[in-house]
């Protein structure tokens, strides 16, 4: 059900008023929590310790003896769960996101206003940017088309979604501007994320995590009316006092 989910044609956001339903929203991410639900509990370990090398030294640096030591594990029991290397990476890519879905429902559950939703939400981010290898992004783009194709169909399903239906709220709560043409800046929101793993435009010594907070107040200040920037003030006051 969850690949037949990612393999679905995406919604044709033709016009400003065509944004997500909360219906929709609450579906997609319904569908990925129950995803990490049926995982095994002994390929979870692997899976999170192969994600914890991964992100530590870079993917293709990396080999099955290697973490299958780093695991305390034998290959053979790696291999019980996935074919090679590549399959593991694509099914550790799979239960990030899975992961990610969760941390970012515990913040929607909160019913925070538009603005703290999305302060609370890139926290969870930035605490994942800060331990991701350089070459992770490149590694996954050259030799890893599989998990690379389903990082992008869940930008193009979670992100995508969850920036939407965040954009609406924070119209309807007055903290973003009216005009707000919601599937361009959504798409420009999206086309951003590869851009914080390029070193072509940010030298290696920049951490991403960095580099996200940077696009992430550019992205609120875009978005925010004048009650918004008033309240973005405050609360960037008050985090700063504490």
């Amino acid at each position: 059900m969850y690949k037949a989910f990612l393999l679905k044609k995406q919604r044709n956001y033709g016009n400003k008023g065509n944004y997500l339903s909360k219906k929709r929203f609450h579906c997609i991410f319904s569908i990925y929590i129950r995803a990490v639900e049926k995982i095994d509990d002994k390929f979870q370990q692997i899976l999170m310790g192969a994600l914890d090398v991964f992100m530590k030294y870079g993917i293709r640096s990396v080999t099955m003896d290697d973490l299958a030591r780093h695991l305390g594990v034998s290959k053979k029991t790696i291999y019980k769960y996935v074919s090679d290397k590549k399959e593991l990476v694509h099914k550790g890519m799979e239960y990030h996101h899975q992961l990610e879905v969760c941390a970012i429902d515990r913040c929607v559950q909160q019913k925070l206003n538009a603005i703290d939703e999305n302060f609370e939400i890139s926290k969870v981010i930035v605490d994942q940017l800060k331990n991701v290898h350089p070459s992770v992004m490149y590694d996954l783009q050259k030799y890893y088309p599989e998990a690379m194709s389903s990082f992008q169909k869940y930008k193009m399903t979670v992100v995508k979604d969850w920036v939407s239906s965040n954009m609406q709220r924070g119209i309807e709560q007055g903290l973003y501007r009216n005009d707000l043409n919601i599937p361009i800046l959504t798409s420009v929101y999206i086309a951003r994320m590869d851009d914080f793993f390029n070193r072509d435009l940010f030298p290696e010594e920049i951490p991403s995590s960095e580099i996200y907070m940077e696009v992430f107040r550019y992205h609120i200040r875009g978005l925010a009316s004048e009650k918004g920037i008033t309240y973005l003030k405050e609360k960037v006051k008050n985090t700063q006092t504490r």
